[in-house]
């Protein structure tokens, strides 16, 4: 019976640790979703969107195409991405750079 209590937890302690580390880690692993998200991004387009001004009707986003743009950035696709959005190969470097330093931050917390 001991065994089992002790087998729990222990469980339920590395349960309390995994979530702990995901609510510290939150942003990281947003950026790293996102991008993962985006290079698998489809190529035509859909009805559904993911835009506010798409939804209200209004005619011009000054965000459109950015993630198409993205994607193809992520593709090495750089004429298409740049046709897309130009600020999109720039949105991927600071993305990629926002994720150097949360995993830079991730190494100094556990180093220390």
């Amino acid at each position: 019976m001991e065994n089992k209590q002790n087998a729990v937890i222990c469980i339920v302690s590395r349960f309390i640790l995994i979530l702990k580390w995901i609510q510290q880690h939150t942003e990281l692993l947003f950026w790293a979703a996102a991008l993962v998200i985006l290079f698998f991004l489809p190529e035509q387009k859909t009805d559904i969107s993911l835009c506010v001004f798409s939804w209200l009707g209004l005619a011009h986003c000054p965000g459109c195409g950015i993630g198409h743009s993205i994607h193809y950035a992520l593709q090495l696709n750089l004429s298409a991405s740049f046709h897309h959005h130009p600020l999109g190969i720039f949105a991927v470097l600071v993305i990629f750079r926002r994720i150097k330093q949360l995993l830079y931050l991730t190494t100094k917390l556990y180093e220390a």
